[in-house]
């Protein structure tokens, strides 16, 4: 009976079986950010336990880091002290570090792919919620809380439970306007926000295999959204032409040695899954969401949903969402107006996301009480965007063109929202709260379609715009 890349790779990464039920399972690549590592650092100090591979773990900036202003010491004295805990740790360590001052700073789950250090066959780690974001390549990837960060500093291992697999296949050709983001949406909106909990997903079909190495990332990225643990698409050609020639990518003979193998642990042809999900590609359109969750979402021709027309232990949190987000059931998404348009995160805001939001971008202005802004990913995706002149149809659009980082996905630095602005964001949350402002509303889309409401000022469908 043939295997799935899941359980080849736990298999070759397992170090013993535990009581619990759990497996010890080694961990390739451990990726660390100053958010969630100076508490690690500190509990590895009080034990008196040292870095076991410190080259085995990389380290970036990305959740506090201003957009705007970079300059050094920052203004936030939080901010700065965590800057300081982490250069002051990668030091003593030994540990890479890509901070401002480098080329390839950037959001985490950005610049370790572009470096070529997420790579097939991995288990990979960071603490942080989307990680599941480097299992496009055909790893397994997790994120993990602080103390996890701190047991894989000290051991390079997790103790983890196994998982339930799924096969998501998505078949069919997108139609014009319709992204990665809106498949994805359309997948959680389907399952659930907790239909994957326990689960890996795995995603394939030729919807799937026609994607980008970009496309991939935004879809494993939001696959923690839908409660699944981890995400994953079999390595194929498409992956090895991203991989081949990045930095920390194998060379020559060896690039094609390592080819072979990691073609090899590609789920086999007779595999067998827990579950098995299809979709329908050319059924899906341009998403929005209109709730406080990832799930609650429609397609730009639906209707809002009211209480009444959803499953009864759904109706009190469409209650609560319609109140918050000041919505009414029945009514369209279409026609919402927006005060802040983001392009950003590490779902959307790698070269390909800025490339499409210029199209729909170029020759307009952005509505005049619309704040907009772009924040690539890493540095350089900065550098190729200025490259080939995307900042300047930002810019001359009406959009603040930052430096890379985090920015107001999470909101851990100055960009936020105020008081009850509505975002059009092409994050991956919508949660209260989540962009700053404990009463600032979200709407999660597209990069195409951010670009399309900043022009419009209210939300829209992109297709209009093409």
């Amino acid at each position: 009976m043939g295997q799935t890349l899941l359980q080849k790779v736990w298999d070759l990464h397992t170090i013993r079986k535990l009581p619990s039920g759990q497996t010890q399972l080694f961990i390739g690549l451990h990726l660390i950010h100053e958010v969630t590592s100076p508490q690690a650092f500190d509990m590895l100090r009080q034990r008196g336990w040292e870095v076991r591979f410190p080259e085995r773990t990389v380290a970036t900036v990305d959740h506090i880091v201003p957009t705007l202003h970079q300059r050094r010491p920052f203004l936030d004295v939080m901010a700065e002290d965590m800057m300081r805990a982490l250069e002051r740790n990668c030091g003593a360590y030994g540990i890479p570090l890509y901070g401002l001052d480098t080329t390839h700073q950037g959001i985490v789950h950005v610049m370790a792919p572009e470096l070529g250090l997420t790579q097939p066959g991995m288990t990979v780690a960071c603490g942080d919620s989307h990680t599941s974001t480097h299992g496009a390549f055909g790893a397994i990837a997790l994120g993990i809380g602080t103390s996890q960060v701190r047991d894989v500093l000290a051991s390079q291992t997790l103790a983890l439970e196994p998982l339930r697999l799924r096969r998501i296949g998505v078949s069919g050709r997108l139609r014009r306007g319709v992204y990665a983001k809106d498949v994805i949406l359309t997948l959680i909106r389907r399952l659930g926000v907790k239909g994957g909990v326990g689960h890996a997903y795995e995603y394939g079909g030729d919807t799937i295999d026609r994607m980008s190495m970009d496309e991939r990332m935004t879809i494993c990225n939001m696959s923690i959204e839908g409660g699944a643990r981890v995400g994953y698409v079999n390595p194929d050609d498409t992956t090895f032409a991203y991989l081949e020639g990045r930095q920390f990518a194998p060379a020559g003979e060896a690039f094609d040695r390592a080819r072979d193998w990691w073609r090899s642990i590609a789920s086999d042809a007779d595999a067998t899954y827990d579950d098995v999900v299809t979709i329908d590609a050319e059924g899906i359109e341009p998403v929005v969401t209109w709730g406080t969750n990832p799930g609650q979402s429609i397609g730009i021709s639906e209707r809002i949903p009211s209480p009444s027309d959803c499953p009864m232990p759904d109706r009190a949190s469409v209650t609560e969402a319609l109140e918050f987000m000041e919505f009414r059931g029945g009514a369209s998404i279409r026609g919402t107006r927006i005060d802040v348009a983001f392009i950003g995160s590490c779902t959307n805001a790698r070269l390909s996301d800025l490339q499409e939001a210029a199209r729909i971008v170029q020759g307009h202005r952005v509505a005049p009480h619309v704040r907009a802004l772009v924040v690539p990913g890493s540095q350089a995706v900065r550098r190729a965007a200025e490259q080939s002149g995307l900042d300047r149809i930002f810019r001359e659009a009406g959009f603040d063109w930052r430096g890379a980082g985090c920015s107001m996905c999470l909101a851990m630095n100055p960009d936020r929202l105020e008081g009850r602005e509505i975002c059009a964001s092409s994050s991956n949350r919508n949660f209260k709260g989540r962009q700053g402002s404990p009463t600032g509303r979200t709407l999660l889309m597209s990069p195409a379609m951010v670009a399309a409401a900043a022009i419009a000022g209210e939300v829209v469908d992109v297709r209009s715009m093409m």
